[in-house]
C-alpha cells in the first residue's frame, strides 16, 4: 500500500537569526523566527511523512509550548518522525520538497540539504529532492518577510 503526506511550513524572516534549510546554515542577514531553529524545508518535510503514515502533525508530536523543543535542530526531529512512521509499518520511498523565498538565492547549498536530509531519513541521496523557487515579487516570501517550504513524501506500508 503506497501513502501521499504532503507538508508545509511557513515562517516570519528576522534579523538575528541564522537562516538554516535543511541542516545547511545559509548565509543571509535573518532568518526564520520559530521555536526550533525554523528550517521550514525539514519541517515541510517531517510533516509530510507524518501526513502519509496519518501520525498528526509536527506540532502535535513536538509542541512549541514545550521548552524541551526550543532551538532544536529539525533535522533530528525529521529523523523521530521518519521512526514514527517506521513505527507504524513504513518505510519512506522518497520525498520531494521545494522552497520558496526570493534571497538568497539556494542553489549552491541544495546538494548538502539533499545529503543531510537522506542521511537523516536513512534514504540514498536520489531519494530527496530539494527545489527553491522565487516568487517573483510577490507576497511574502517574494517581499522578503517570510519563507516557505511545501513537501510530499512517499510511504509504502507491505500487507
Amino acid at each position: 500500500m503506497m501513502r501521499i503526506g504532503h507538508g508545509f511550513d511557513a515562517h516570519r524572516l528576522v534579523d538575528g537569526r541564522s537562516m538554516i534549510l535543511g541542516g545547511v546554515r545559509v548565509p543571509f542577514e535573518r532568518g526564520p523566527l520559530g521555536h526550533s531553529d525554523g528550517d521550514v524545508l525539514a519541517h515541510a518535510i517531517a510533516d509530510a511523512i507524518l501526513g502519509a503514515a496519518a501520525l498528526g502533525d509536527l506540532g502535535a508530536h513536538f509542541p512549541d509550548t514545550d521548552a524541551r523543543w526550543k532551538d532544536a535542530n529539525s533535522l533530528d526531529l525529521v529523523a523521530q518522525c521518519a521512526a514514527l512512521a517506521r513505527k507504524a509499518g513504513f518505510t519512506i520511498e522518497n520525498v520531494d520538497a521545494t522552497v520558496v523565498v526570493e534571497r538568497p538565492k539556494l542553489a549552491p547549498f541544495i546538494g548538502e540539504m539533499r545529503a543531510n536530509i537522506a542521511a537523516h531519513l536513512g534514504l540514498a541521496i536520489d531519494g530527496v529532492s530539494v527545489k527553491a523557487k522565487s516568487s517573483e515579487g510577490m507576497g511574502y516570501t517574494g517581499d522578503g518577510t517570510g519563507i516557505a517550504a511545501y513537501a510530499v513524501a512517499l510511504l509504502e506500508r507491505k500487507a
